[in-house]
């Protein structure tokens, strides 16, 4: 076996797991990842105090029985019919706690939140309470027939709360000194403990540090593990925080980071616990990065969170030596709700993800007819490899030597590894099919008419806008096009029109491995505008950071360009001149409608996917591709 680190059992206290690999709660999808392979799969959450009013009297009914009983078990049997093991998730929001106006929660410290509810700082009394609750729900857990526990002391918590001095300013016994922060958490565990017993499995996730200003330091972090190993049997190595947006970067961490960012912190855990097993979650985005981290010792366990978004049977692809079948993460966080404002969630690979109920991931059969694809695009490729998996005699056309389509060009980018490794896999997909694929074929209706078709897909994506400023036709412009092929062409001051996800990256590209002096002209209010919301501030983290800042014109336009400027009518509405060498066109991209147009009366079963349609995202290519696919 390949990986055999990874496949080996592991015995975390009493529990035996089948391999190292244990699905994140994130989610409910338990029954695919249970079957897919995970030996330990987190089935969601219990929250220890459900955001009422008050818990001081401690008459609370189970927060399981906000679900019914018959409910919570079934997570659990779906989970060991396919000889996986189950755990959920138990945590507290604290100051984050949601609750109808005119309640209070309770934080580490008193103030009045931004929404204007109250935070009470928790006492003797509270602490005791809660403490309680927590070995409460605990012990129901391990009655109802979880496997494990999987205690939330990270991410900005309650726990968590009164470890870090972002949160913790109390001068009494409970702040100041690690050893003091750390005793409302360490009085959660030990109650935790006695409740379930010396053998029953418990899992600590912390935040190695939480990565904004003023929060904890992993020094301490290490401290407060060391304090807790008595206590518990595994502890599981994240970072930052998920109600802090900031912090919430590296929680859910983008294509802008490093993979498996948080290795480091894991690697000196494992150093200096005696006995507890140590876990890793975050950014693992291949068998080959797990099997390494577990063969060299740096870890037991590794965990995952959004990979098994993106395809929950990883673990079984990995096992039968098929990992070149594995969907790859893209760290787009489409699927994380809090980036999208619950608007447009999904994945950008698997377009079963969140689409469970209109999109079935079952082929059916269909009665054999003659499909024509035009694009060989993610969504062509898509559309394509799904069609001739159920039986279609499938044609791809493609007019340019390769497939991929845009993905081609922008894999060519430092961050976007991972969109590279999606082509790899749309590669091996399509070489693995069926599918007649012809490269250097420029379609035209009448070639298309002379295949008789009995259904065509127009997949020909969209073209780089090409704005109508003067100076455009200047040796000096070039396309982002041209400009990511040809990175030796860009002269050491460019100017970048257009601030979205493309030019902006580049933009970061250029400065932190090019060192060039880049300005970047924007016309709207706001860069990488389509990007979600984390994307968005990870750009902005990231572009602060660099030693050759960028030169950022937000509500601006170019006037004019020059061979060694341009004149840039800036926000106040004054004009600015702006020495340059090169001048990159990052403005968009336009449909080929009247292209896709031309294409129509041929069949009667037409379709139209991915950016022909208007440009959208890589996720709307694979869901209309599968979904057309699985059509016709």
């Amino acid at each position: 076996m390949k990986y055999n680190h990874l496949f080996s059992p592991v015995k975390i206290n009493s529990l035996i797991l089948k391999n190292r690999i244990i699905a994140a709660p994130i989610s409910n999808e338990y029954e695919k990842k249970a079957a897919g392979g995970a030996a330990l799969v987190v089935c969601g959450h219990t929250i220890v105090e459900p955001g009422r009013s008050s818990f001081a009297s401690g008459n609370e009914q189970s927060a399981f029985f906000k679900y019914k009983v018959e409910k919570t078990q079934e997570r659990i049997r779906v989970c060991h019919k396919s000889g996986a093991r189950a755990s959920i998730e138990i945590f507290h929001a604290g100051l984050y706690a949601r609750v109808n106006p005119g309640n209070h929660v309770w934080g580490p410290c008193a103030f009045v939140r931004d929404d204007g509810v109250e935070v009470r700082a928790l006492d003797d009394e509270q602490m005791n309470i809660i403490a309680d609750l927590y070995a409460k729900e605990s012990k129901e857990a391990k009655d109802l027939g979880f496997d494990a526990i999987f205690l939330h002391f990270g991410h900005g918590w309650l726990p968590a709360q009164f470890l870090s001095p972002l949160f913790n300013h109390r001068d009494d016994e409970y702040g100041g000194t690690i050893e003091n922060r750390a005793k409302f958490p360490l009085m959660i565990l030990k109650r935790i403990r006695k409740a379930v017993g010396p053998d029953y499995p418990i899992e600590m996730r912390i935040s190695g540090e939480e990565c904004v200003e003023g929060s904890i330091e992993f020094k301490d972090t290490l401290a407060f593990i060391l304090m807790a190993e008595e206590f518990i049997d595994s502890v599981q190595i994240s970072a930052g925080l998920d109600i802090n947006y900031e912090g919430n970067t590296r929680c859910a961490s983008t294509n802008l980071v490093e993979h498996m960012p948080n290795l480091k912190w894991a690697k000196e855990v494992k150093k200096h616990v005696k006995k507890i097993n140590v876990s890793m979650v975050g950014g693992i985005m291949s068998p080959d990065e797990a099997e390494e981290v577990l063969s060299k010792g740096y870890v037991d366990t590794v965990a995952f969170g959004r990979s098994f978004n993106a395809d929950p049977h990883w673990p079984n692809k990995a096992r039968d030596g098929k990992e070149d079948e594995i969907r790859p993460c893209l760290r787009c966080n489409q699927c994380y709700h809090i980036t999208t404002n619950r608007r447009n969630v999904g994945c950008s690979v698997n377009p079963h993800y969140h689409n469970e109920d209109i999109l079935s991931d079952q082929l059916e059969p269909a009665t054999p007819k003659k499909v024509v694809i035009i694009g060989a695009g993610p969504a062509g490729i898509m559309c394509a490899v799904t069609a001739s998996k159920r039986g279609h005699d499938v044609l791809l056309l493609e007019k340019k030597d390769y497939v991929g389509g845009t993905l081609k060009l922008i894999s060519k980018e430092h961050y976007k590894v991972d969109v590279g490794r999606y082509l790899t896999y749309l590669e091996k997909q399509l070489e693995k099919s069926n599918v007649e694929v012809r490269l250097n074929c420029e379609a035209t209706k009448e070639m298309v008419e002379k295949l008789t078709p009995d259904a065509l897909v127009i997949a020909i994506g969209g073209q780089p806008v090409i704005l109508p400023i003067k100076g455009v036709e200047f040796s000096n412009v070039m396309t982002y096009e041209k400009a990511i092929s040809n990175a030796e062409k860009i002269g050491n001051h460019p100017v970048i029109i257009g601030g979205g996800t493309i030019g902006i990256e580049l933009a970061i590209e250029l400065s932190e491995f090019h060192h060039k002096d880049v300005t970047i002209i924007e016309l709207t209010d706001k860069l990488a505008a389509q990007g979600n919301m984390l994307y968005r501030i990870a750009l902005r983290q990231k572009y602060e950071k660099l030693e050759k800042p960028l030169h950022i014109y937000l509500q601006s336009q170019v006037n004019e360009i020059f061979e060694d400027k341009v004149f840039v009518q800036v926000q106040d509405g004054s004009v600015k001149e702006i020495k340059c060498d090169s001048v990159i066109l990052c403005t968009g991209v336009r449909s080929k409608r009247s292209v896709a147009e031309s294409f129509y009366g041929i069949t009667p079963e037409t379709y139209e996917i991915g950016d022909i349609i208007r440009p959208r995202l890589i996720q709307e290519a694979t869901f209309e591709g599968y979904g057309v696919g699985n059509s016709i």
